[in-house]
Parts: structure tokens; sequence; C-alpha cells
């Protein structure tokens, strides 16, 4: 019988991407993959720290595998793992803590004896980390992630990612364009390019390389998929590159950049390279040129010293914008950061009345984008929803479209009218 692991995975897309190739890399060794509570002969917590929460719900897990299967061989990666190895391999049950370098080498780790040291997290910004992993057959039946980039060199003052996954790191246009070519020869009809900092690419090269040209030598190898890009910096999107996207239908027109405030003295406290007033533009830019194309966006609420009359500047240049979704970070100090070192740190119940507010925000911009699509069409790829009835898919402006199930448009590019709107997301039927 073979024996059993399972994943679970928390934070960004980079984060999905590596537990994706670490099941790869599991699979191929023997492995069987089962649901977290299977209570599997292995576990894994790939962890995110962007906020104390996440930390919380990271532990949380760890004693959740332990309840699952108290014989399980719990091990933790990731960014929390990366930061604060010592307090982890300390819980109860923690078998092995492994940092965001040594996922690359999962199998080795697992097979060293038990006396060797519970904890494997090397120096990620010593220069000498590897960029990326490898996934060749993705869990997702028709969107498959692909890394580009790792790391981060950016220090915003809140942030402990560049810690966490080391400088900025770029994988070479000739990897990436052979797993660009992998990937489509599999069927995968939509490739996501993911990273910590994916605006730096290239930069890190001896002769000079940026995300435009490799969007140039990418797109000719893309057959029939489309291409997706997940965060950008709104400083990283000159007008050229920004041409390109707009211009080309094979990628999508889905655009998440940044905010965090919108308040020029917070973003300078942030570290934020850019004003509300530049900010402004560059979305009122896109808009014009891409009526239908998602704008998203992230905002922070609660950072030290936000006052009541910053926060709603917040609020009224957020409502300003034309946004059609918002992801809403409500403020907690990270040690490590100079942001936790700020005095006049925001009490928890304002910032949790902040954050409800900014929400509520964001599901009114959600709604109104997404009406103005009823009766029109748009452009999805169907999966199957948790009901066999039904089928969800995201379309290639980032709304979700629920529509009857038909096992013959499973993983296919298909264009549907929009039918309505609900709790749900769009309804749609078959053009």
């Amino acid at each position: 019988m073979k024996p059993t692991f399972a994943i679970v995975t928390l934070g960004c897309k980079t984060n999905q991407f590596e537990s994706a190739a670490m099941a790869e890399q599991l699979t191929s060794a023997g492995y069987a993959q089962q649901d977290f509570s299977a209570g599997a002969d292995l576990v894994f917590i790939n962890t995110c720290t962007v906020t104390a929460k996440t930390d919380a719900q990271s532990r949380k897990l760890i004693r959740r595998a332990q309840r699952n299967n108290p014989r399980s061989r719990v091990v933790v990666t990731g960014c929390y793992a990366q930061v604060d190895a010592e307090s982890l391999a300390k819980l109860s049950g923690v078998s092995l803590v492994l940092g965001n370098q040594e996922k690359h080498r999962l199998l080795e780790h697992l097979a060293k004896p038990d006396s060797a040291p519970r904890i494997a997290v090397s120096d990620l910004r010593s220069g000498a980390a590897e960029v990326a992993m490898q996934v060749d057959c993705d869990a997702q039946r028709s969107r498959a992630f692909l890394q580009i980039q790792n790391g981060c060199d950016a220090f915003c003052a809140y942030c402990i990612i560049p810690y966490a996954r080391g400088a900025s790191r770029s994988v070479a246009p000739g990897q990436v364009n052979e797993q660009v070519q992998r990937l489509v020869a599999a069927g995968y009809q939509e490739l996501v390019l993911t990273g910590i900092h994916i605006g730096q690419y290239g930069r890190d090269f001896a002769e000079k390389q940026n995300l435009l040209k490799l969007l140039q030598q990418i797109l000719p190898h893309l057959g029939q998929a489309r291409l997706r890009l997940g965060s950008l910096e709104p400083t990283e999107l000159p007008a050229d590159l920004l041409a390109y996207l707009t211009e080309n239908r094979q990628i999508c027109p889905h655009f998440h950049i940044p905010l965090q405030a919108g308040h020029n003295r917070i973003l300078k406290e942030m570290n934020r390279s850019y004003s509300c007033e530049f900010f402004g533009n560059l979305l009122g830019n896109i808009r014009a040129s891409q009526p239908s194309a998602g704008l998203g966006t992230d905002v922070i609420v609660g950072f030290p010293g936000e006052t009541d009359e910053e926060f709603e500047q917040t609020f009224q240049f957020v409502q300003s914008l034309p946004l059609s979704y918002l992801h809403v970070f409500p403020y907690s100090p990270r040690p490590g950061t100079p942001a936790a070192q700020l005095p006049c740190q925001v009490p928890a119940e304002i910032v949790k009345n902040r954050a409800t507010r900014i929400r509520q925000l964001g599901a009114e911009k959600l709604r109104e984008f997404s009406l103005t699509f009823v009766g029109k069409h748009l452009e999805i790829i169907p999966e199957p929803g948790l009901e066999r009835s039904h089928m969800n898919s995201v379309a290639d402006n980032y709304l979700t479209v629920k529509m009857d199930y038909d096992p013959e448009l499973l993983g296919r590019r298909t264009r549907v009218e929009i039918t309505g709107y609900g709790s749900e997301g769009l309804q749609g039927k078959l053009v």
C-alpha cells in the first residue's frame, strides 16, 4: 500500500504553485495524495506569514493535522517557517521545518534519518538561492501556474517577504519558454505568470531583460491558450508594457495593481514609491483603453498612525477608482519590519471596523462591475463545481461565472452570454 500525503496551502499563488510542485515530487516518489481531513501519513503545511492572522491559521492547521492522525509526520514549510522556524519546531507534532529554498529538494530532506536536525532553513538573501520550482502536471484541469520570478527587494515598511523569500531572482527566458511549450502541449488553456514581484523580472540578469521582452518571447508559443499575469506594482507598468498588454487578445484583460493606502503620507510611511495621483491616473488610463478589463487592488487599513481623517481619504479615494474588486488586509504588526516599531499603533477594534467598511465598498464595486456584463458575452474556461449540476469558471477579466453542467465544455475556452447576477457571481449560458 502506498504511503499517503496531504498538502494544505496558505497565502499567495507562488505558494500554490510550489505546493503543486511538491505534490509532483511526492507522487513521483510513490506517495498517494489524500485530502487533509483523511489523516495522511505525511502532512505538509505550506505557510504564509503576511499577517499575524495567517501565522495563527498555520498553528491551527498543525493542531488539526495531529487530531486527524496522531501518527502523521507533520512538515511545516513556507514563509512562516522561513522567518520563525524555531517557534514552529517547538510545536507538538511538528516533525520537520523546511525553508522556502528547501522545497526544491523535498525528498532529500524527507529521507534524512530522524536524528538529523528537525530544522532546515537556508539564508535566502545570501545570493545562492534557486529561483523557481517546476510543475509538469498542474492539479487544475485548465489553468497552470508558471513561476517566472521569486523574491523581493522593495522592503515595504510593513512586509516581511524580502526576508521570507530572499532577493529578487528571475527564471531564465529559455527555461520559461520551455515550460510554456510543455504546458500548452499538455492541453492547458490558461497559463498564469506568477512570482513575488514579477515586475522586477530580468533586472538581476547580467544582460538586462524585462517583462515586456519575456512576453514577446512567450506569445508565439501559446497556441490556443490564453495568458494571465499576476500582481504588478503601479510603478512597473511603463507605457510600452501597458500598450502590449492591452493590445494582445491572448493576454487576459485583468490587472491586479496594489494600492495599499489612499493617502500620500501613509504611502510614504509604508515606503511605497508613488502617489495617489499617479495611481489614479494609471487606473484611469487602463480603464479608458480596456473598458471591460478586471481591475483589482490591495488595501491595508489601520497602518500605524493612520488617523480617522486619513482613513476617510483612503475610503473616498478607493471609491473614486474604476475598480472591479478589492483585497483588504487589516494591519497587524509583523516582528522584524520597520512598521512594527512605529508609535501610534491603531487599536484592533478600529482596524476591524475600517476593514469591514472597505470590504463592503469592494462588494459594491464588484456588483456594479458585474452588472455591466448582463446581456453581453464573456470568454470563460469551465471547470467542475462543487455541485455536479453546475460548472464554475473564471472569465478572462476575472469575473466568476456559473452555468449548467456540460462535460463537453470542461477545460475549453468558451464564449457565453451573461444572463444574470447573484450571490455566487454571474450566471451564463452557451452562446
